[in-house]
Formats: structure tokens, sequence, C-alpha cells
């Protein structure tokens, strides 16, 4: 039993649909690709907050 090559194109075009939610949805911050064996594993994404020094400064 192996993988066929449909399942491989369907898999890259998931991971790629996914890359780009991720990508779409981020403003400032990271997106890191996680790949074990030439297989994407795991997707991450950070995203920073950040303020201007003008409004949260105290008066």
């Amino acid at each position: 039993m192996g993988i066929h090559r449909s399942e491989i194109a369907n898999s890259i075009d998931d991971v790629l649909a996914e890359v780009k939610r991720q990508l779409a949805h981020i403003r400032y911050g990271s997106v890191e690709i996680q790949i074990h064996n030439g297989q994407v594993v795991q997707l991450e994404s950070r995203e920073k907050k950040r303020w201007d020094k003008g409004v949260n400064a105290r008066q």
C-alpha cells in the first residue's frame, strides 16, 4: 500500500491552501512550516500586536 500521486497532489493543494489562509489573516508576525521526511507535518503562526507609544503614554 502506497501513496498515489493524486493523494500527494491533494495533500500539497491542502497545505498550500492552509498557508494562504494563514497569510491572509496575519498582519504582523510569522508563519512557520515544519517538515519531516519531505512532508509538511505542522503549520504554526504567530501574530504580534503592537501599539503606538503615544497611545499608551501616561500623562
